[in-house]
């Protein structure tokens, strides 16, 4: 599993993980789980655009991520935030639906940015990755004070001076950004997984935001690198593995947590 042709594969799994794992932290707690399910799913008929005009993949993924945030934050402003996200993903399926028509020879490439491609990461993608990663860690590292407090609180965000609706945008836009680099690796039906179930279980096991960041950073490289160990063995796709250590994760962290509350509860009625 360690041979020439796996180590672009360990190399971008990993820093999609830890750029998975930081991000997906403030998607729990801003409640944005319904964006990062919805973004993969319209970003991912970039690529078949991108094919259909000769392009690398990677930009058609990243162009339809940038249509995907700047449609939920202009039909946000009209709109509920849920039915702003389900109209801006509605119509990027749509034109997906259009360039998988004009582009039959694409159609065998959707089942890999679907469900993920252990193998398909080539020595090129690297760079763009490893750049689009420095990206997203560094604005979300930026943003991270003004991201609490918008989180916690609109109202006590504006009470310290924090643009609400920009940090919204900016934070959907590394969303984007996260979301695009994760596709080809784990794929657009299971992304989320990994955005969701490293940060959800960090932050039971901790309530100290930096610590659950590192924290679900850390769970979040380590199921991606346990998927592609079971996924090279298995031959079965290694969104399947993601999703499965993911939620495996987010059950130890409330186990983790149960057992914290029952002992701190102990240990009171001892006092008592």
């Amino acid at each position: 599993m360690f041979s020439s042709f796996m180590i672009n594969s360990w190399i971008v799994a990993s820093m999609v993980a830890i750029v998975a794992g930081v991000t997906g932290l403030f998607v729990v707690i801003r409640g944005n789980t319904f964006a990062a399910h919805a973004l993969p799913l319209g970003t991912f008929p970039g690529a078949a655009g991108a094919a259909l005009i000769g392009v690398n993949e990677l930009w058609g993924l990243i162009v339809f991520a940038a249509l995907g945030v700047l449609g939920i934050s202009q039909l946000s402003r009209h709109q509920r935030n849920d039915v702003a996200t389900a109209l801006t993903l509605i119509t990027l399926l749509g034109l997906g639906t259009l360039f998988l028509s004009l582009s039959s020879e694409y159609s065998q490439g959707v089942y890999a940015l679907l469900f993920g491609e252990v193998l398909g990461v080539s020595s090129s993608e690297i760079a763009p990755v490893a750049i689009l990663s420095v990206i997203a860690i560094g604005l979300t590292l930026l943003l991270f004070r003004p991201l609490l407090l918008s989180s916690v609180s609109e109202d006590l965000g504006a009470a310290q001076g924090v643009p609400n609706a920009r940090v919204e945008l900016f934070f959907l836009a590394i969303l984007g950004l996260a979301t695009a680099m994760a596709l080809p690796v784990v794929g657009a039906l299971l992304v989320f997984s990994l955005m969701l179930g490293p940060a959800s279980a960090a932050r039971l096991v901790t309530g100290r935001p930096l610590r659950a960041m590192c924290l679900s950073a850390g769970i979040a490289l380590a199921t991606v690198w346990a998927a592609l160990a079971l996924s090279y063995t298995t031959n079965w796709p290694v969104g399947f593995f993601v999703g499965t250590l993911a939620a495996l994760s987010y059950g130890l962290g409330r186990s983790w947590a149960s057992a914290r509350t029952a002992l701190s509860t102990h240990k009171f009625e001892c006092v008592r």
